[in-house]
């Protein structure tokens, strides 16, 4: 979980001014959590609270906790996007079809907190459709809680790559070099979160992961938080010291709480 919140922060600095490198000063004081951190802890506390079993309620806790955070923190630096805070407002909040990586960024929790990868995948498709039910914005969220389990739980990266190219058809064949020569901003699940996993196995440890991401030069704090959650779950790096002073004591304490109901 610390691993998405870790890629959001050194990515905040990256998303308006892309940067084709990985050799940039890591953590700065230009630095800063964004919505994809307050998303992916209400969305953690939504899930620990619920029985995916019982999907109206999941969904409902999801729809609840969103609302509650994004009221709580309805300015974070970079902005919601303009239909999800249209959602947030909203009396009567009903999902809008978004193929965009809003469902990617927050999934984390999904891949760390069940104990087989059909209830992970089943968490992350109820988190996505509560606003974001375009078939390739649920499937960007279950391909990025696929791969945290798989990599929590053991599974070596060629495991991982087969798996998440069999069951989403993502090309993960190419190589960070290539992408970085033409890529740019895309904001979709289907333009962001193959290349993110990409990052993931060409990377040595959870830092150089998500310099892999930003230097792709694309939407650069998500990208870092879905690369960068799926590398703690592999390497198994505690990362929580790197993130405690950027982050607000009631964001933290969801973050931390994971580390206790994983298995």
């Amino acid at each position: 979980m610390f691993g998405a919140a870790l890629g959001d922060i050194v990515g905040s600095k990256y998303e308006f001014m892309p940067i084709k490198s990985k050799d940039f000063v890591f953590l700065d004081d230009g630095m800063d959590y964004t919505d994809d951190t307050i998303m992916t802890v209400a969305v953690a506390e939504a899930l620990i609270d619920s029985d995916i079993s019982k999907e109206e309620e999941t969904k409902n806790n999801l729809i609840a906790s969103m609302r509650k955070w994004g009221r709580r923190y309805p300015h974070p630096t970079g902005a919601y996007g303009s239909m999800f805070s249209s959602w947030l407002r909203s009396s009567s909040p009903k999902p809008y079809n978004s193929w965009g990586n809003g469902s990617a960024m927050r999934v984390s929790a999904s891949g760390w907190l069940y104990d087989t990868i059909e209830e992970t995948r089943k968490a992350a498709m109820l988190s996505s459709i509560v606003t974001h039910n375009h078939i390739e914005g649920i499937k960007g969220a279950e391909a990025t809680a696929s791969a945290i389990f798989l990599a929590r739980t053991g599974e070596d990266k060629e495991s991982i790559k087969r798996y998440i190219e069999k069951k989403f058809g993502y090309d993960l064949s190419r190589k960070i070099e290539e992408i970085r020569e033409t890529y740019s901003f895309d904001g979709s699940c289907q333009g962001t979160v193959p290349e993110s996993i990409i990052c993931f196995l060409e990377g040595i440890d959870a830092e150089d992961t998500i310099r892999n991401a930003i230097s792709l030069g694309g939407d650069a704090d998500t990208m870092g938080a879905i690369a960068g959650s799926i590398a703690e779950a592999y390497w198994k790096e505690d990362l929580s010291e790197m993130v405690k002073p950027y982050l607000p004591d009631d964001l933290y304490t969801i973050l931390s709480s994971i580390k206790i109901t994983q298995h």
